[in-house]
């Protein structure tokens, strides 16, 4: 079995300020990671590879720096990788990205195929499903656990709510992961000797260019406008008013509201 995960590098949330001119994230100095919900795909997939055989390919798309989250997959233990790049590419929205990685994926071929529910950055958990959309095969979101696995179908458990239902599906197939699903494991050292000594292989705009919708990719190509990003401004502690009756606590709400000119 052929287990591909789709994975992308983000910045570490914590860190990150957004330009309030621009709109867009400051990244100068910001440490980028592997997003989370996609090291969970991971450790799914190399359980999954333990359990009944196959190999592990992770695939991200992204600029050459991508390369760094792709050796720490592989120093997890995942046994090829491949970074789709190209400035044809930049910009990408969902739509356009989840095309592009469609287009990738039917080029180096997959049985299951399983990515993050969402990113830390773009929050929005579209991509997964647009590629099992775009490729045509069936998919299940918010996985949290992977019951049994044959070559020809799998059951998992899918969250809802305060349950899950119980989903058997055929594969090939798309399964976005949660949590839930699988800790991630460390690196090893021996795995980060090894990650360094295999081939990223690229692929970029020449060897998808007949397999995509040309003027539906990139930041032209994208369907998708972001009018305004800009971070929570943070509030004061306000007035807290101890010890006082209702009448009082009424009294001085109105007050403060006639100060402000609010009434």
């Amino acid at each position: 079995m052929k287990i591909v995960v789709c994975i992308k590098q983000v910045p570490d949330t914590v860190e990150v300020k957004i330009d309030p001119k621009t709109g867009t994230l400051i990244r100068d100095g910001v440490p980028s990671i592997i997003n989370h919900d996609d090291r969970t795909g991971i450790e799914a997939a190399l359980k999954l590879k333990e359990e009944i055989g196959g190999t592990v390919t992770v695939i991200s798309m992204g600029p050459p720096q991508a390369d760094v989250a792709l050796r720490e997959a592989l120093a997890m233990g995942c046994d090829e990788a491949y970074l789709v790049s190209a400035r044809e590419f930049g910009g990408s929205d969902t739509y356009a990205t989840s095309g592009i990685l469609a287009a990738a994926l039917r080029k180096i071929g997959y049985d299951v195929i399983i990515t993050g529910r969402q990113a830390i950055d773009g929050d929005t958990a579209q991509v997964g499903p647009q590629i099992g959309e775009k490729l045509g095969i069936p998919q299940v979101s918010y996985v949290q656990e992977i019951k049994e696995v044959k070559e020809d179908h799998l059951i998992v458990n899918r969250q809802f709510e305060d349950g899950y239902h119980i989903i058997k599906i055929k594969t090939p197939c798309l399964l976005t992961a949660i949590a839930e699903l699988a800790a991630p494991r460390y690196m090893t050292v021996s795995g980060i000797v090894d990650a360094y000594e295999k081939e990223i292989k690229i692929i970029g705009f020449e060897e998808l260019k007949d397999d995509l919708e040309l003027d539906m990719i990139g930041l032209k190509g994208s369907p998708t406008n972001v009018y305004q990003s800009f971070t929570k401004e943070v509030k004061g502690a306000g007035t807290i008013l101890k010890d006082v009756s209702v009448d009082e606590a009424v009294a001085a709400i109105m007050s403060k509201l006639e100060e402000k000119h609010i009434i």
